[in-house]
């Protein structure tokens, strides 16, 4: 059975913030101006929003320009914020609320607002929809595909019903090409074509590496008496000072009593024995945090990897024949912790770009005028601002880090004359084991804190199980014969769904490497942590992983 083929005139993979304002725009161009254009969004989550997993305190001014009227039509923003509050911890019981004074300004969040991002995505799907764009979701695009001159022709969809061994099964079907004059990539974090763009075109020539963190995100509804629609919670300090891990954790107020809160520990982390799902179970018990959990009820759990290296880790985002946007670029502003009006802002550039070589009969060429809007837009000017905050992190940990950006960002307004590297990519910086504290993370209660493949199920995730790996070993030796005795096999710990495990034989002693697949929620960290960049995440059947509900 051969492959079939469609011709538009632009494929977007991925139904993110990003993808989905390319198509909103394209969409309003093409009716403003009569303008044919053929465009389709294949996505690999079941549904839209399916993958989609985000804090989310939103700011909406990139939905501001794409929707002026998004009140009208019923966008998914119900919870404005109402307060702010920081706190610094500085134990298991102890913390401390920063003065609203010296908080960066960026941290600062009126005006925005607490949503799932997964609905705010299926809201944009309707849009999209609406003015004539085609989605397709559980369709995940799988390879690139060229032109003979080596410009992006488009992609193909994976393959349905092959086996584990690589064989057709009865059940056979294969993949679609889609072949455009331009594709835009928009898979978000560490997309795994958009990794394959930037080796084939050295996209990131002359940029500091992209700095990751992991975030893992629970979803509560809790007793309506603890509850405060629109209150914003951000915590720096314990427990990842412990562990010497930067990062910090959050706690947003949604309407319907329901609370969404999680911990981002940054993956520059050193310390092999570093479990990023056990600091979170460990981070709730804080009485800070605590005091909204309890007599509530957990209702969904997942976890993502955010692009985090800001301005200096941009790659180029322009290719012959196509583009690279949002986080699949890495636009995140950390500062903010604030990724999706950025992302959505990038998408609507290209739109504008991509109409206007259409009309103009272009095809498959570089769209080099990208460069010059996005870095005349405000989010170059946002990112600019901003630009130090995460080396200063990396640099100098949590309190430093912060006080250094409240000079930087609210007395300089992101003036200083410096600007500040970090070019240890965040794989390269584990110590080994012997050299590293073992960390003794406490037993779950199951009332507050709980085990991993507890919470696994709560994401619903689900992959065919007779299918190809899609974690895939370049070395199958390494992670017992030099992770293990080196690391301590790391991935045992940095996977928050139980993937990885050391199985050790019962007669002989001898120890393999097991991986489990069908457990994965497609965050990506394994892809970015492993010391030897071993591991490689390729999208599995279309459809498979994580069915998250209002996250």
């Amino acid at each position: 059975m051969e492959r079939e083929s469609m011709e538009v005139d632009v494929v977007i993979v991925g139904a993110g913030p990003s993808g989905l304002a390319t198509a909103c725009r394209l969409g309003q161009i093409a009716q403003e101006s009569g303008q044919e254009l053929s465009v389709v969004v294949v996505e690999k989550g079941s549904e839209v929003g399916a993958h989609i997993l985000s804090g989310a305190v939103l700011e909406p001014r990139a939905l501001n320009e794409l929707f002026p009227n998004w009140k009208e039509l019923g966008a998914p923003l119900n919870a404005p914020v109402t307060d702010d509050e920081i706190f610094y911890l500085t134990g298991a019981e102890k913390g401390s609320k920063v003065p609203n004074l010296f908080v960066p300004k960026t941290m600062h969040n009126e005006g925005n607002y607490v949503v799932s991002l997964g609905n705010v995505c299926r809201w944009l799907a309707e849009q999209a929809e609406g003015l004539g764009i085609e989605i397709f979701p559980g369709f995940a695009a799988s390879e690139i595909l060229y032109n003979e001159d080596g410009s992006v022709k488009g992609i193909a969809t994976g393959d349905f019903g092959i086996d584990h061994n690589g064989e057709k099964k009865d059940s056979y079907m294969p993949g679609m090409e889609l072949h455009a004059k331009y594709t835009v990539f928009s898979e978000g974090c560490r997309g795994h074509l958009g990794k394959q763009l930037m080796e084939k075109f050295n996209l990131r020539e002359g940029t500091d590496p992209q700095h990751y963190g992991i975030g893992i995100k629970e979803l509560w509804e809790i007793d309506p008496s603890k509850h405060r629609k629109g209150l914003v919670v951000h915590t720096a300090g314990w427990p990842l000072t412990e562990s010497g891990s930067p990062g910090g954790g959050f706690l947003y107020h949604l309407e319907d009593n329901q609370v969404t809160l999680g911990l981002i520990t940054d993956l520059a982390y050193s310390n092999p024995h570093v479990s990023p799902f056990d600091e979170m179970q460990r981070w709730k018990t804080h009485p800070e945090i605590k005091k909204f959990l309890e007599g509530g009820k957990r209702l969904s759990y997942g976890a993502r990897a955010i692009a985090k290296g800001g301005l200096q880790s941009l790659p180029k985002m322009t290719f012959p024949g196509g583009l690279l946007v949002g986080c699949d670029a890495g636009t995140l502003n950390f500062a903010k912790i604030k990724g999706s009006h950025t992302a959505m802002k990038s998408g609507m550039i290209a739109a504008e770009l991509l109409a206007e070589a259409i009309k103009n009969g272009q095809s498959h060429d570089e769209l080099v005028a990208y460069k010059d809007a996005f870095e005349n837009s405000w989010i170059h000017e946002e990112l600019h601002q901003q630009r130090n905050f995460g080396p200063a992190q990396h640099k100098f940990g949590n309190l430093i880090g912060s006080a250094f950006a409240f000079v930087d960002i609210n007395l300089f307004n992101g003036k200083l004359p410096i600007t500040m590297r970090d070019t240890t990519p965040d794989h390269d910086t584990l110590k080994p084991a012997d050299q590293c504290k073992k960390i003794d993370y406490p037993k779950p209660d199951g009332k507050i804190t709980f085990n991993k493949l507890d919470s696994v199920f709560l994401s619903n995730t689900n992959h065919e199980e007779d299918q190809p790996c899609h974690l895939q070993l370049k070395d199958p030796s390494i992670p017992i014969e030099y992770n293990l005795p080196k690391y301590d096999e790391p991935a045992q710990r940095y996977c928050p769904a139980g993937v990885y495990e050391v199985v050790e034989d019962e007669n002989s002693g001898e120890k393999r490497f097991q991986i489990n697949a069908q457990n994965c929620v497609h965050c990506k960290t394994c892809d970015i942590k492993d010391p030897t960049q071993n591991i490689n995440w390729v999208a599995p059947e279309g459809t498979g992983g994580p069915n998250y509900p209002n996250m």
